[in-house]
């Protein structure tokens, strides 16, 4: 709901309040971040000046109230400026169709199951004039390419290009152990929304569970660890995370299907999430199918645990 500009007395029953208490009872709907940003920026007055957060009201003063957008009952909350200006840095390419988003970890796809804001929620505040879709999902741990398609006919298209396997996807990821091949596949089906312990976990079962196809490539190997590149032929939820732990080869930062001790050998060398990274994406795209490629380098912080390995070696 859009509120216009506004002044208000203040009585004898907020005298002695702080003005930042008093516009929270004012701007309900919205953010505490919002309303000391207009502070900061001179944009609410207190007799025509402008005021401190902690200014103590007084009976009879002008409090001018600027123009605020309140949010709607379980509308997502706006991104902070923080996750404004990290998510505008990691826009890799944009045109007319598409955004291409380098997603950080610890960022999930989209609100819900107790997450407030996601990616495509920050996106849209971002872009208030579009309506912009997400393609695909990124697990919250997961860093690297995210599509977002800013005209239905472009999400159309992509989500049938991803149906139809043409939509070729490539992880970096840090395992443990050390492959007996550069190349290997695992096959096994996986079913979700097990209960283990209280959590939900997708588990291999051949009888329920969705055919699904993982292929590994041994990029660089270390002592007891190697980073591969991982194709996925189908989507299914944790796929990566739990072929890998199936083939013997857990994800480096895996708390949910990873190895203890290898997780504290990794932390020792300056891992501190998830080291699963979406690389690369192609797809036939364009008037005449020609073939677009997509690529997000490694994040910074996995980049310094690989060579940190490295200098151990």
């Amino acid at each position: 709901m859009q509120h216009g500009v506004r002044v208000e007395v203040v009585d004898a029953e907020r005298a002695g309040q702080r003005l930042d208490n008093f516009l929270a009872t004012r701007m309900k709907g919205v953010p505490k971040a919002a309303v000391y940003r207009m502070l900061r920026t001179g944009q609410v007055r207190v007799n025509g000046k402008r005021a401190q957060p902690d200014t103590r009201l007084a009976s009879g003063d002008e409090v001018r109230i600027p123009p605020f957008q309140a949010l709607a009952p379980g509308a997502p909350p706006p991104p902070s400026e923080s996750l404004r200006d990290t998510l505008a840095a990691r826009v890799l390419r944009e045109d007319g169709e598409l955004i291409v988003l380098d997603k950080p970890s610890g960022l999930a796809a989209h609100g819900g199951s107790g997450v407030s804001l996601g990616a495509i929620e920050a996106m849209r505040a971002l872009r208030p004039n579009l309506q912009i879709e997400l393609v695909h999902r990124l697990d919250r741990d997961t860093s690297g390419l995210m599509l977002m398609a800013k005209k239905h006919s472009a999400l159309r298209r992509l989500q049938a290009l991803i149906r139809e396997g043409r939509v070729e996807k490539h992880y970096l990821a840090l395992v443990m152990g050390e492959p007996a091949r550069e190349r290997f596949e695992v096959k096994a089906a996986l079913a979700k929304n097990l209960l283990r312990g209280g959590e939900r976990m997708v588990e291999v079962d051949e009888e329920s569970g969705k055919p699904s196809i993982s292929r590994f490539r041994v990029i660089e190997r270390f002592p007891g660890a190697a980073l591969v590149d991982v194709q996925i032929l189908t989507g299914r939820t944790h796929q990566i995370r739990v072929h890998a732990a199936h083939a013997g080869h857990p994800l480096a930062g895996d708390s949910k299907y990873g190895d203890e001790e290898f997780n504290k050998r990794m932390r020792a060398a300056g891992l501190k999430r998830l080291f699963l990274h979406a690389h690369s994406l192609r797809f036939p795209w364009g008037s005449e199918g020609e073939e677009m490629l997509l690529a997000a380098p490694l994040a910074p912080e996995l980049r310094a645990v690989l060579e940190e390995l490295g200098q151990s070696a």
